[in-house]
């Protein structure tokens, strides 16, 4: 068994994927899904750069492309949900503010991939993470994820320990930083994804960690799962993994959205 729906997919739009719309939704009823939603960078608010998010003046064509494949799919057997993934970016908040209200998602993914001027979990940049205080870049992190929750623009937080994408794991305890993070995401009310692609990178562990899965477990966050597609062929990809995780963790349902609301529980 494995969950149900996938709410995290890219397009070409953001400039490092592949694939057409339809190509991710064929992916996703064979792979039995019953909901896909797609989630493309939004536009950078502190500078721009093509190679990791659309522009802004690929917005409408991206909302465009959603809904020619939803009409598309109008009488098939899954449902297209519309979302976003947006960075968080201290100072830039009324301007990302702008973008996630600006059109009627389903659900906006908030994502941090920037602390300061460091773009953690660019390859170009990851030997900064060898030289770094790699503690002190996990605590820097959260900090930003709970300014992120707590700025009300999203619903579902994306792959909570990124930092560790290339391998680089805290050397001390940091279960009361992710502590204090769950509280706020508590706090907020938002929902936390279990994110399949960091078995694809070299960490090859999803997102998050079972311990820190636990700590959200514990603190009743709701999960919904991504597998951060950016190619049709990744569409729900180790979602049996991803299940599991979920239930070692001691979670027994996850969530599904529509119009920025949950309006229904899944049992694993």
């Amino acid at each position: 068994m494995k969950p149900i729906l996938d709410y995290h997919n890219h397009t070409i739009l953001c400039g490092h994927a592949i694939g057409e719309p339809f190509e991710y939704v064929e992916a996703a009823l064979k792979q039995g899904l019953k909901e896909i939603g797609f989630s493309d960078h939004a536009p950078l608010v502190s500078h721009e750069d093509p190679t990791v998010t659309m522009s802004f003046e690929q917005l409408p064509r991206y909302h465009q492309m959603i809904e020619e494949v939803k009409s598309r799919y109008a009488e098939s057997d899954i449902v297209i949900r519309v979302g976003i993934e947006a960075d968080f970016i201290p100072g830039y908040e009324e301007k990302t503010r702008t973008i996630v209200e600006g059109y009627p998602y389903d659900f906006v993914i908030g994502s941090v991939h920037f602390i300061g001027d460091f773009p953690f979990d660019n390859p170009k940049h990851k030997d900064r993470l060898k030289t770094d205080d790699i503690n002190q870049v996990f605590r820097d992190y959260n900090v930003l994820l709970r300014q992120s929750a707590k700025s009300g623009m999203f619903d579902i937080m994306a792959h909570i320990d990124l930092v560790k994408k290339f391998g680089d794991k805290p050397t001390e305890d940091l279960s009361d930083d992710f502590r204090e993070t769950a509280k706020a995401f508590k706090e907020a009310g938002v929902a936390v994804e279990i994110n399949s692609s960091g078995l694809r990178k070299p960490v090859q562990e999803i997102y998050p960690s079972l311990a820190v899965l636990k700590i959200l477990a514990e603190t009743e966050i709701p999960i919904t799962f991504g597998s951060d597609s950016h190619a049709p062929g990744d569409v729900g990809a180790d979602f049996d993994k991803a299940l599991e995780l979920a239930k070692q963790a001691g979670y027994r349902e996850y969530v599904a959205f529509e119009k920025r609301q949950i309006v229904k529980r899944i049992a694993l």
